[in-house]
């Protein structure tokens, strides 16, 4: 028994470097050494993850293969591999890893975000595109978004050089949004909330979604570590998410009966519906409710961080803020409130919003994609089954790709409008798996961050800068949330009273 100790070490060094020579025989990328038995890599990794990895390709290289335990996983960290990644080889990796939280929150793997590249992701791409996300539909419900920004200014003004929580602000006001196209309700604030214990039942849902959803889960990684408690809390969390939704679809079903000839408002459930009646094996509830549940995954907390890191920035940076409002004053006037049509003609913010999303992508690793067969990659084979980690964040923040990139400088992204330049930016995505909300989640951001540059001053709490360290987590919340205090310019105060 004594030997076998002894021998141990040596199996263990004979096992690191056998891997690692093997690895460069089969011709994949680099890979940090060591890598060790069963856990492979996962020693490495420190939260914020998207900064413990482009630490580790700064040594290493843009483009490496890692073991996440069982999982091999490609990262990259350059324009050219992203664009390679997305381009050549879009098809081959337009598939999803099968993760925990999506069999329960996604509705097995079947849901827009999660679901496998084929007919079925196809069919919900064109429904979420053309009959949820187009350009003609969310114009269609403007009305929505300037009715809860202009409630934000309302609730804002009434409390002058009071410290304000922006973030659960920029909460509630995103979920009534997301809600109110949706379903036609509102669930926060004091103000046309039709039943409290739904919107309390729904507040809690969400709560607990959102907590699940940034859990880490070893399990994916290490099957047989899997928490049996977490996947408990993720099928509940999932079962009362599905009863909640169907209970919305079948009060909308109930209303079209009882006056099928009535005008209404075409919220995205009546949209579905009527779809349904023509086309009923697209637009099943399960489909309807998987779209509806999606909107709220993907397009709430990643607009409520990017808001919330704008207006840190503005504060920590009083000339940029400044200039921006003078760009509004010069646009829009003083005799109405900015709206979105107006976001078109001013350049200087949308430079601040794409300056904010390159410092601070809403999603620094992208979601994670994986490789449906082998291909070639800056020359390296990656093999099938390989989960790809795009790290935006370090490819949005290296400073041999942009000139002093911790520098918050909206004059860089000037002259840039429509342009992507390149795969240097992608805070969306790219490929047939970018973000098909971006057009929203831009429109909300870009008015609600406009309106709070035109209609008050703002100040830090205390004379500190505002902390940005970042949180971890799936998306990239701050750590500290953001505390500001607002006085409603004296230009603004009569269309403020008439809100």
């Amino acid at each position: 028994m004594a030997s076998w100790y002894l021998y141990l070490p040596l199996f263990l060094a004979l096992y690191v470097f056998t891997k690692h020579f093997l690895n460069r025989i089969h011709n994949l990328p680099p890979s940090p050494f060591p890598c060790l038995p069963i856990i492979g890599h996962l020693y490495l990794l420190k939260k914020p993850v998207c900064r413990t990895l482009s630490k580790i390709a700064n040594r290493n290289g843009p483009i490496l293969f890692f073991k996440f335990g069982s999982r091999p996983v490609l990262v990259v960290t350059s324009p050219s591999a992203a664009e390679e990644c997305f381009t050549k080889n879009d098809i081959i990796f337009a598939n999803r890893p099968r993760l925990l939280i999506a069999k329960h929150l996604a509705y097995n793997y079947t849901a827009l975000s999660w679901a496998p590249y084929g007919d079925h992701w196809r069919n919900l791409r064109r429904i979420a595109s053309i009959e949820i996300l187009s350009t003609n539909r969310l114009q269609l419900l403007s009305g929505i978004r300037m009715d809860e920004v202009k409630s934000l200014m309302r609730n804002l003004s009434g409390h002058p050089d009071e410290p304000v929580e922006l973030r659960r602000a920029f909460f509630e006001l995103t979920f009534n949004v997301m809600m109110r196209m949706i379903a036609g309700k509102r669930y926060y604030g004091c103000e046309n909330v039709e039943d409290m214990e739904e919107a309390r039942r729904f507040r809690e849902i969400q709560v607990e979604a959102l907590e699940l959803s940034s859990a880490t889960n070893i399990g994916d990684f290490l099957p047989w570590l899997k928490s049996r408690k977490l996947e408990r809390k993720l099928m509940e969390c999932g079962k009362k998410r599905d009863k909640f939704m169907q209970d919305l679809i079948e009060q909308h079903r109930r209303k079209m009966r009882s006056d099928p000839d009535g005008e209404r408002k075409k919220t995205m459930i009546e949209i579905l519906l009527s779809l349904q009646e023509s086309e009923s094996e697209y637009y099943t509830d399960e489909i309807i409710r998987g779209l509806m549940l999606i909107l709220l995954m993907a397009g709430t907390e990643t607009s409520i961080n990017t808001m919330e890191w704008a207006l840190s920035l503005l504060l920590n940076n009083p000339d940029v803020f400044k200039k921006a409002q003078i760009e509004i004053v010069n646009t829009v006037g003083h005799e109405r409130l900015i709206d979105e049509s107006d976001l078109a003609q001013l350049p200087y913010l949308r430079s601040i919003i794409s300056e904010t999303l390159r410092m601070y992508p809403p999603v620094p690793l992208l979601v994670p994609h994986e490789s449906s067969e082998e291909c070639i990659v800056e020359g390296f084979r990656v093999p099938s089954g390989t989960m790809l980690l795009v790290n935006a964040w370090a490819i949005q923040n290296d400073p041999n790709i942009w000139e002093d990139p911790t520098r918050f400088k909206p004059e860089r992204f000037e002259g840039l409008e429509g342009a992507r330049d390149g795969f240097k930016w992608m805070p969306f995505g790219s490929g047939r798996r970018g973000c098909p909300g971006e057009g929203l989640g831009l429109r909300i951001v870009g008015l609600t961050l406009g309106s709070l540059i035109q209609c008050f001053e703002w100040s830090r709490v205390g004379d500190t800068m505002v902390d940005m360290r970042a949180g971890t987590g799936f998306t990239m919340p701050k750590a500290q949330p953001l505390q500001a205090q607002c006085r409603p310019r004296t230009t603004v105060l009569e269309l403020l009273s008439q809100l």
